[in-house]
């Protein structure tokens, strides 16, 4: 046992003294933590709705500065990806402000079909009422706090399975049993509590703010410029639309923190032809391009030759729209897929695939098959090299890194809207 904890103690003095020596570098000044302060501080929301954030979340946040150039730029320090109060953090800052995309519409197509869903503890169920009205609530009972739903189909309302307690498909409080001698329920005041709900194209959409904008004011167009921003326009005409059929969804579990996938998504394809040998044959690497907007990063490239057999699942081009803090779209032939990175603990996310196919190749088994296999490879090899990062991570050894300015400019954009939203202190 001393043996261990001696090991353990070693670690993160050894992990402290690298930040610390970081944090009075040349390249970190004083000055420069004042500048990035200053500013944040300018838009910071009302005391009165933040969390407050301890020393030692200051610390970790401003030890990346967004404001030195990419070629100079140190990433941010590992305790950014183990330090568990740090996730804390990121979900009453990113998380837990502005739309996050939950599901796809094909999910809630019909009146009365609903899915249920957890994003770090708030669990939240989203249906389409009797009229076809688009709900989202806290999957709450409001008796004992039992969760009222799971899974997805279709229901005629919400009923509590530990004690019965009723709901509408629209939060209202149908029946609440036993409660003879009970006195103040007022049970219209006892509904499910909503949550704010929206779709774009075929996504759909949840803000899990404190103080949510009400369900009927969430209008398309400011939800598109709010969740997606002056990108919105770009991936509407790139083939990111409800006209692609839901084929399947794949999830995995990996055992990293959420921004290392995130991460490997963003390096501007610099470890596909090390990593993917098939997938890089079927991509034109020369030819990638990235854009940065407010809230988006877009990675284009153009593909390569096809099959001898003629096979080509990724077409002439490939558009990889990453929508800030966590969600993927991917555009190539005649797929689209989308990967969401769901946090579950400092050094575990979900990973959910969802796929989706031209109409016209729905019924080409075959050619599904082989391609989801493919991309399957992929993932793969792509959860190997994310649980090898975390490791690296978390090895004393290891403090920050330094950016490849030619191709990992969309990381760059990720971790400065980080500190963006962390540093509203």
């Amino acid at each position: 046992m001393a043996i261990v904890v001696a090991k353990i103690g070693a670690v993160l003095s050894a992990k402290t003294l690298a930040l610390e020596r970081f944090l009075s570098s040349p390249s970190y000044s004083s000055s420069t933590r004042g500048v990035g302060l200053r500013v944040a501080c300018r838009s910071s929301p009302s005391p009165s709705t933040e969390t407050r954030i301890s020393r030692a979340q200051r610390r970790m946040v401003e030890a990346f500065n967004p404001d030195i150039p990419l070629a100079e730029a140190i990433t941010p320090p590992s305790s950014w990806c183990t330090d568990p109060s740090f996730l804390a953090l990121e979900f009453d800052r990113v998380f837990f402000r502005g739309w996050q995309a939950v599901g796809y519409t094909e999910q809630i197509e019909q009146p009365r079909d609903f899915f249920t869903g957890r994003l770090g503890n708030v669990e939240f169920i989203v249906c389409r009422d009797t009229n076809g009205t688009l709900r989202a609530f806290h999957n709450v009972c409001r008796h004992h706090a039992s969760l009222v739903a799971s899974g997805s189909g279709q229901k005629s309302c919400f009923v509590c399975p530990y004690h019965g307690w009723t709901y509408g498909l629209d939060g209202t409080l149908l029946k609440a049993t036993r409660i003879t001698g009970i006195k103040n329920l007022k049970k219209d005041e006892f509904g499910l509590i909503p949550l704010a709900v929206a779709t774009w194209g075929p996504f759909v959409l949840i803000r899990f703010d404190r103080h949510p904008v009400p369900q009927q004011n969430c209008c398309t167009k400011t939800v598109e410029n709010e969740w997606l921003g002056s990108a919105s326009n770009i991936l509407s005409t790139n083939g990111i639309d409800s006209s692609l059929k839901h084929v399947c969804r794949r999830e995995y579990t990996v055992q990293c923190n959420w921004k290392v996938f995130c991460d490997n998504y963003l390096d501007g394809g610099y470890h596909v032809p090390y990593a993917h040998g098939d997938l890089a044959s079927g991509l034109n690497l020369d030819s990638y391009s990235t854009l940065i907007f407010e809230k988006v990063s877009i990675q284009r490239c153009e593909g390569g030759p096809t099959d001898k057999d003629g096979f080509d699942r990724l077409g002439s081009k490939a558009l990889y729209a990453f929508v800030y803090p966590n969600f993927m779209i991917n555009r190539y032939g005649p797929w689209m897929d989308t990967n969401l990175v769901v946090p579950v603990t400092t050094t575990k996310c979900q990973v959910i695939f969802d796929y989706f196919l031209d109409v016209s190749l729905v019924d080409d088994k075959v050619f599904i098959e082989r391609s989801l296999e493919e991309s399957e490879r992929v993932q793969l090899q792509d959860i190997v090299l994310c649980e090898g990062v975390q490791r690296g991570l978390e090895s004393p050894a290891y403090c920050s890194g330094r950016y490849a300015p030619t191709v990992e400019m969309a990381m760059h954009h990720f971790h400065c809207r980080l500190h963006e939203c962390l540093g509203n202190i």
